[in-house]
């Protein structure tokens, strides 16, 4: 495809935008770790929540779910729709507590929680692990998905797309630190979600599909559209429901959707200016992520059905896509190319948008781990915040080549990568939740369900084939997934009983600073008020019953909010206004809930 003189004037416009947010953002950023990483922990609900959204709309996700569509239909999307329940956790519960901790990074939290050299080797550990490998892994695949797109809608090679998209995006956060990433997101995130409501409509639209009521009468569609599985095939509503709504939201981390909040939801939280504006910031999050933005990919993915039936369809059109790229994910830019000038600008901006506030985020967030959990921590402690500031700059640079080296050369579609994640984090997200609330957890209980998840993954990815565990009721990727929770859980309880707990020295601090509350901590308690030294007031009300009741309105009210949207979109407007007002309802008596919670 060809770029019109009004299609480059707005790339140019929307470049010169986010180059000088990251200058603006540079003027403060350079003063110490605190600015750079966490934006002088100043930040508002509103610009935090959007921060969150656009750092998970990246170029690649519009790709996952099309190919989720494309294989499985609408209802594939349980997938990642199940870990809403994660995200309202962290709302009601742990958002807070979070912001309570004061500490610099989410792995800064392990030396708080846990003491000795076992602490001291999870928090550096996970600094490379999370903030090298895993880090990269992520980028790699957004990355991956801008060379799809740079292939089929301008036959770019894989390497001139990556230097033209890394460039700006580590100018402006290698300068601006997360301000300048914050502030462009919320730039980036208006243009990518007018550009992903327009090439929904361009799709609907285009000769082939006949508009919507012909994209949804299309026999083709017919078993694709339901937005939940068929009750009747057991083995798709295991699959597809069952388990991500019982299972997968609780006993998997994954980046973005940890159990008990973490990673850069995690830095987003701790930028708050207080614990309201933590938790109103996840809350927006939650809403735009799971409610709003997830219908425009899916009707693009459903017109993509039409217009390229089949992977064959799509290598006629782009024959200069080789089979390491070639995958239904790839449909999604396919559908692009078929924008008229103009329109085409914007929406390639809204993807370069997309692209720059996840890999920005990512950057940032990797980079607060480098520094602050590795170099501070075990290379230079007495490195002054001048040189802190300036290792966190190289870190992102070094961060990006290694990024476009994993997409380079390693990964080959979205879904792929989404697998490896997915099953690398089984097993260990029960500790996210419980090491809050339960004093028994300590630093070996996490070492073991790492290096238990880890080998699992390993091992089922590269030795068993799917083909060996599926049955009638049960995929195979779904079984490895159930066994890998099983084996990492059962290593992990047996360590938390066999080993020794934290000092209560450590214990007491933690609780001191954070106040979890609840049954969990009796005996830390008991031990306070047996030195005299009394740790919790008699009178102090431990909220988690009205937080876990917030947490079931919230997934009630957001969940109301998806399917009303896609009631209209399917011409159920009957559906739509009565599903619209349980939200209304649930949003009401939600807020009236919030008032009640210890919140400061």
């Amino acid at each position: 495809m060809i770029l019109e003189a009004i299609d480059w004037s707005i790339l140019a416009v929307f470049f010169i935008v986010v180059l000088g947010i990251g200058w603006a953002a540079s003027l403060t950023a350079g003063k110490n770790t605190g600015e750079f990483f966490l934006g002088g922990r100043s930040m508002p609900w509103w610009l935090l929540g959007v921060s969150m959204v656009a750092c998970t709309f990246s170029a690649d996700t519009p790709n996952l779910v099309t190919g989720m569509v494309r294989e499985d239909g609408v209802a594939k999307n349980w997938a990642w729709w199940a870990f809403l329940i994660t995200g309202m956790v962290t709302v009601f519960i742990y958002a807070k507590l979070w912001r309570r901790s004061n500490v610099m990074t989410d792995l800064e939290f392990y030396e708080l929680r846990y003491s000795g050299r076992a602490a001291s080797f999870l928090r550096g550990f996970r600094s490379l692990y999370l903030g090298v490998f895993f880090n990269c892994l992520i980028m790699g695949t957004v990355t991956l998905a801008a060379i799809k797109i740079g292939a089929v809608m301008f036959g770019l090679s894989p390497i001139v797309t990556v230097c033209i998209a890394s460039f700006a995006v580590v100018v402006y956060a290698a300068i601006g630190g997360i301000k300048g990433v914050i502030w462009a997101d919320f730039f980036q995130y208006s243009i990518a979600m007018l550009g992903a409501v327009y090439a929904a409509i361009d799709a609907v639209n285009q000769p082939e599909v006949g508009g919507l009521a012909s994209l949804l009468a299309h026999p083709q569609l017919q078993e694709k559209l339901s937005i939940l599985p068929n009750f009747d095939d057991t083995s798709t509503l295991i699959t597809l429901f069952i388990i991500p709504i019982a299972v997968q939201w609780w006993a998997v981390w994954y980046p973005g959707a940890e159990p008990g909040g973490g990673g850069y939801i995690a830095q987003r939280m701790l930028s708050a200016k207080d614990e309201r504006n933590a938790i109103g910031a996840t809350l927006l999050f939650n809403f735009a992520h799971y409610a709003l933005r997830p219908w425009p990919w899916i009707v693009v993915a459903l017109a993509s059905l039409i217009v390229f039936p089949d992977l064959a369809s799509i290598q006629q059109e782009f024959p200069g896509i080789t089979d390491q790229y070639l995958g239904h994910d790839v449909a999604y830019p396919a559908m692009l190319s078929r924008l008229s000038p103009g329109w085409l600008g914007l929406v390639v901006a809204s993807i370069v948008a997309a692209y720059m506030s996840t890999i920005g985020t990512h950057l940032n967030w990797g980079s607060s781990y480098l520094v602050n959990d590795f170099y501070k921590r075990f290379v230079k402690p007495g490195a002054s915040e001048k040189e802190l500031v300036f290792m966190g700059r190289m870190s992102t640079l070094v961060l990006m080549v290694l990024t476009a080296f994993m997409a380079l050369t390693v990964l080959e579609n979205a879904t792929q990568a989404f697998d490896i994640l997915l099953l690398s984090g089984a097993g260990s997200g029960a500790i996210y939740l419980l090491r809050w609330f339960w004093w028994r957890i300590n630093a070996w209980t996490e070492i073991i369900a790492m290096v238990t998840a880890t080998i699992s993954a390993f091992v089922l990815v590269l030795v068993i084939p799917d083909e060996a565990l599926a049955n009638a009721m049960i995929d195979g990727t779904t079984m490895k997934l159930l066994l890998s929770i099983v084996i990492t859980t059962v290593a992990w309880i047996i360590t938390t009983f066999v080993t020794a707990p934290e000092n209560m020295a450590t214990l007491i601090k933690f609780y001191k600073l954070t106040h979890p509350g609840g049954p969990g901590w009796k005996a830390v308690i008991q031990f306070a008020d047996n030195q005299e030294d009394p740790i919790q007031a008699s009178d102090q009300k431990w909220d988690l019953p009205q937080g876990i009741l917030s947490v079931l309105l919230g997934c009630l009210a957001i969940y109301s909010a998806l399917f009303a949207i896609g009631s209209f979109i399917y011409g159920d407007v009957v559906t739509g206004l009565c599903l619209l007002l349980v939200f209304v309802v649930l949003i009401y008596f939600l807020f009236r809930l919030w008032s009640t919670l210890n919140i400061e």
